[in-house]
């Protein structure tokens, strides 16, 4: 063979084994990824979880009456006034937005 051929033929299995452990090299990190998906599925969901539940707290909170039963009339009065007020404003705002 001469030495151009030779050089030709190098460099075509050279490449050919590089491509090959590339292709090598992607399968292991696929491989390793399927290994690790049902983990991190399951570290995610739980995270998930933990928000929602945090949320439901968070909800339950500000659905919890802010007024106790011994407050004074005047107080509790001031308060349904100060909501009603609050309603009249985001309707008048869902109008506008209409």
């Amino acid at each position: 063979m001469s030495a151009p051929q030779s050089l030709v033929q190098a460099a075509l299995q050279r490449l050919g084994a590089r491509l090959g452990s590339g292709l090598v090299d992607a399968a292991a990190n696929l491989a390793l990824l399927a290994q690790d998906a049902p983990e991190r599925l399951r570290q995610e969901f739980q995270l998930f979880w933990d928000e929602v539940e945090a949320e439901a707290a968070r909800i339950e909170r500000d659905d919890e009456p802010e007024v106790a039963i011994t407050a004074p009339s005047a107080d509790i009065q001031d308060q349904i006034d100060a909501l009603r007020a609050r309603v009249a404003a985001m309707a008048r705002r869902l109008d506008q937005d209409s």
